[in-house]
């Protein structure tokens, strides 16, 4: 597929310099020359979800959402912005794309698949005058899909709501299709950049890009929120905010950045204006596999390392989240063995009190 753009210097500007411009615009006319040279369309289906990553995407600001959406992304099919309705959107815009471009188009999905009650949870439609369920559509769509992009947690890796109870037993679409390639963009929601940036690669190089151990994409999730944290200053120097608009690092009010795998401290949101830690609350780590499934703010527990541990937060983060379960890097874990942290710190100031 023809593309002035290398496949290095996407990735280049996709993990780098995408920080300080509108990626959208910067990639919108090589986009829009692999549509007008044939590049396959795109199909988005949403099923159990707030619809906020639909929502994330819409705030693309330059160039117009209207724009990407009808002349650099090829979209076929979105359930809140089609124009058609019904049989008109269900069959001839959903299904007969995917028929015609079966192996070739790229399927975005949006929000858990609910699975009990053979999936009756969740009817986006009708066909053959029976309910679609969003189940059954993910997997007669799914499984002729070049590659799956999962948007969102909620698709990625559960999210909300399969979190327990989970009385619909929602799933992942991991879970649902097993023979195509998925990519998973999670965020809660993903930033705008993330998703245009996925489906940009796709459609310029005809494959998915390089993904992580949780099939995220490297180009946007291959940082740790602590490592360009600007409050990470503060903890370094071990001064930890108490409240909420205190100065200090966020660690002690549930900060989960020690183990959350994103680019938004150099990204940004709302189109570069802010972002989570910059309006003064904590990183939730909301594109984590486990995310909800911990108290949102309070302080993540410390794990037993030794103080002579080296390992780097990366490594950490990496062997915890792949057993699923809570921890921090190597200069965390030392600054709770010395006690300027964590239970040996407030076992001396309850003695001071005394």
């Amino acid at each position: 597929m023809p593309t002035k753009l290398s496949r290095r210097d996407f990735i280049r500007l996709c993990a780098g310099g995408a920080a300080a411009i509108s990626l959208s615009s910067y990639l919108a006319p090589f986009m829009a020359e692999a549509v007008a040279a044939g590049a396959p369309p795109v199909l988005w289906i949403q099923g159990g979800s707030c619809t906020g990553c639909s929502i994330s995407i819409l705030n693309t600001v330059s160039p117009d959402i209207e724009k990407v959406l009808t002349e650099v992304i090829s979209l076929r099919y979105h359930p809140n912005i089609s124009a058609a309705a019904g049989d008109l959107a269900i069959q001839e815009a959903l299904y007969k794309t995917a028929e015609e471009f079966k192996g070739q188009f790229f399927l975005v999905v949006e929000g858990a698949v609910p699975v009990a009650a053979d999936g009756m949870y969740c009817i986006i439609g009708e066909k053959d005058g029976q309910h679609l369920t969003f189940e059954r559509a993910v997997k007669e769509i799914g499984s002729q899909a070049a590659a799956i992009l999962n948007f969102g947690t909620c698709s990625a890796f559960g999210g909300i709501p399969a979190t327990p109870p989970n009385p619909t037993k929602c799933k992942p679409v991991s879970e649902i299709i097993k023979t195509v390639p998925i990519v998973n963009v999670p965020g809660c929601p993903p930033h705008p950049d993330w998703m245009i940036g996925t489906i940009a690669h796709v459609l310029l190089y005809g494959d998915v890009p390089e993904v992580d151990s949780f099939g995220r994409p490297k180009m946007f999730f291959g940082g740790i929120i602590h490592d360009n944290c600007p409050r990470r200053q503060y903890f370094d120097n071990a001064i930890f905010a108490k409240n909420f608009g205190d100065p200090g690092c966020l660690l002690e009010i549930g900060c989960k950045g020690p183990i959350a795998h994103c680019d938004s401290t150099t990204r940004l949101w709302n189109g570069g204006v802010n972002w989570c830690i910059k309006a003064g609350a904590p990183c939730i780590a909301c594109t984590e596999p486990q995310f909800p499934g911990w108290p949102m703010y309070e302080r993540i527990p410390e794990m037993p390392i030794a103080p002579a541990m080296t390992a780097t937060i990366d490594q950490i983060g990496g062997v915890l989240g792949a057993a699923a379960v809570l921890g921090i890097g190597g200069h965390l874990a030392g600054n709770i063995a010395t006690g300027r942290i964590g239970p040996k710190k407030n076992d001396a100031e309850k003695e001071g009190d005394n």
